[in-house]
């Protein structure tokens, strides 16, 4: 359901109807009881997620997946 505000009351409550706009409300502004714009929320668009982005920068290890050795895990652990 869309409400319907005049400019002066739109100016004076700027704050709260931008607050119920951004909660999903419409809110429609008059001037001498003629509507003249709508205040709808904004949808966020979700950007693809680039993959790849660091190919060629970074180099992984070929033992990176490799068990670890017993010494290095005794230190980790405090033995």
């Amino acid at each position: 359901m869309e409400a319907v505000v005049n400019i002066h009351q739109a100016k004076t409550h700027l704050s709260r109807i931008v607050d119920e706009v951004a909660a999903g409300a419409e809110i429609i502004i008059a001037k001498a009881g003629k509507p003249m714009a709508r205040l709808v929320p904004i949808i966020p668009v979700a950007r693809p997620k680039k993959l790849g982005l660091l190919k060629g920068r970074i180099k992984v290890a070929d033992d990176f997946n490799a068990p670890s050795d017993e010494s290095l895990i005794s230190e980790f652990v405090g033995r």
